[in-house]
């Protein structure tokens, strides 16, 4: 770790302080631009670098390269093959001398020298975290090709993007300006998929493998198809992404990846074909944006609204449900729940409020649903806790005082962002699991009974007497705590 104490333990304050010091305010501006806080600052979830690693790793011929503390690089590493990764993560370790005398930059650049093979790679992504950021190493200085491999630095510190989903759109946008840029300067080579004969629309946003196929079976009617899903699995959809008609914001959040497409001159699609409602509009918007006719727009819609239509009425929902996330697709799965027939009081959201969730937000505002962005942890189990619903559907820490408290919850990550949204196949998508795990609040509440009695957090356990408290220690430690309060109170005076 750094001499100076703005290593990875140091807090968000000091470590941007050391960032802007190092000449990194450019960069932390744009960041609070493109991620602006609210309620909350800083990630309540896992760190945010494991999105734009994740993103790197699923992409075919793209190598990725961690600059950052050893412990942070071994917890992405493991979370990254924890969720199925099957590649190495390069990694250029660093102490106090290196990163102070720039030693750190210079085996970075050796790293990537030695790893640019063209007959592996396309490109090789590096990324700084929390210590190499504050520490200003410079990797806009690292050669932007080697051998024909490109070469994509970025630098995504907990200090500055607030979730592991704007990281996503942090490596999306970089690897777009970067295509961006080829185009600009001559021909690029095409998809090893090919391209399509028919105008596309490209799309926003990691989504269930369906979908993508889903949508292009709805635009079809209108002479359209779907283009690339953006975070891509190859450089060369790239191309194809930005060789669009228009583009499907379906993840609301991907501020740098919009206004790479905004110069490119391709116009911006907010919400998703959920539900009939949402599908109706989408459709639309689309048609529109892309000059289609009117009567071929209303081909696509009378071609798949009444299947939506039916599968709602066919699946139904009956229940209370509170949603909360961080994946970017809480409010689509609202609406979904929504027309399916149940009552959804509450929407947290982790990520931002941008243009592109205007549409999905006055949708459920106009039926008195409570959207919060940025919701914090302590937002979404406040909500959980004075509703009281049949369901919660949240994280994993709302999952768990959900059942602590004897109501029936699911993950939102692996249970409900892991199927199909969109059209006819989303439509009755999530009624099973919903109706399933509304169903075992008679078992949850034997499960609470059976517990009942044998303590909580730190008086958990079967006790012979009465659970050791000690309340000496907690006045202690809270003094500790106010005296650190204070300290950074007067630090901010100064």
């Amino acid at each position: 770790m750094p001499a100076d104490g703005q290593g990875c333990h140091a807090g968000a304050a000091e470590m941007e302080a050391a960032a802007r010091m190092a000449g990194q305010s450019e960069l932390l501006d744009q960041y609070a631009e493109d991620y602006p806080t609210g309620p909350h600052d800083k990630p309540q979830s896992m760190c945010p670098a494991f999105g734009s690693l994740r993103v790197g790793l699923r992409m075919r011929r793209v190598a990725t390269v961690l600059s950052g503390s050893a412990c942070c690089v071994y917890g992405l590493t493991f979370v990254s093959h924890f969720y199925g990764a099957r590649r190495s993560v390069g990694y250029v370790p660093f102490n106090s001398e290196t990163l102070v005398t720039g030693k750190l930059f210079e085996d970075i650049r050796e790293a990537v020298h030695d790893l640019a093979d063209p007959d592996r790679y396309d490109a090789i992504v590096v990324t700084n975290l929390c210590v190499p950021t504050a520490s200003g190493v410079p990797l806009r200085l690292l050669p932007d090709e080697i051998d024909g491999v490109r070469i994509v630095g970025i630098d995504v510190p907990g200090f500055g993007i607030p979730t592991h989903a704007e990281a996503k759109d942090v490596l999306a946008g970089a690897m777009l300006k970067y295509a961006r840029d080829e185009i600009q300067a001559g021909p690029v080579p095409a998809p090893e998929a090919g391209t399509s004969d028919r105008p596309t629309v490209t799309l926003l946003g990691e989504m269930f493998p369906a979908d993508p196929v889903m949508i292009g079976a709805m635009l079809a009617p209108m002479g359209l198809a779907a283009g690339p899903v953006v975070p891509c699995r190859e450089w060369r959809e790239l191309y194809a992404a930005l060789d669009c008609g228009s583009v499907g914001a379906i993840h609301p959040f991907y501020t740098s990846a919009m206004r790479e497409f905004e110069a490119a001159g391709r116009p911006i699609v907010g919400s998703a074909p959920v539900g009939h409602d949402g599908t109706a509009a989408w459709l639309a918007a689309v048609g529109e944006a892309m000059g289609v006719a009117p009567d071929q727009i209303a081909a696509a819609q009378n071609a798949f609204l009444p299947a939506i239509e039916a599968a709602l009425a066919e699946k139904r929902i009956e229940g209370t449900i509170t949603l909360s996330g961080y994946e970017g697709s809480e409010l689509l799965v609202a609406r979904l729940l929504i027309e399916s027939g149940a009552d959804v009081p509450y929407v947290g959201t982790a990520c931002p409020r941008t243009h592109a969730a205007r549409a999905d937000l006055d949708w459920l505002e106009s039926r008195g649903v409570t959207v919060r962005f940025r919701a914090s942890l302590e937002d979404d189990l406040a909500a959980m806790e004075g509703i009281k619903p049949d369901l919660a559907i949240g994280t994993t820490p709302v999952v768990q005082r959900a059942k602590e408290l004897g109501v029936p919850a699911l993950y939102f990550t692996n249970l409900i962002s892991a199927r199909p949204l969109m059209g006819p196949a989303g439509a009755g998508s999530l009624a099973e699991v919903v109706t399933a795990a509304m169903a075992n609040k008679d078992r949850m509440d034997g499960m609470k009974a059976f517990f009942e009695g044998v303590g909580a957090e730190d008086t958990a356990g079967v006790w012979e007497g009465d659970p050791n408290l000690r309340p000496e220690f907690r006045a202690q430690h809270q003094k500790k705590l106010d005296k650190q309060a204070r300290a950074a109170k007067a630090a901010e005076m100064i």
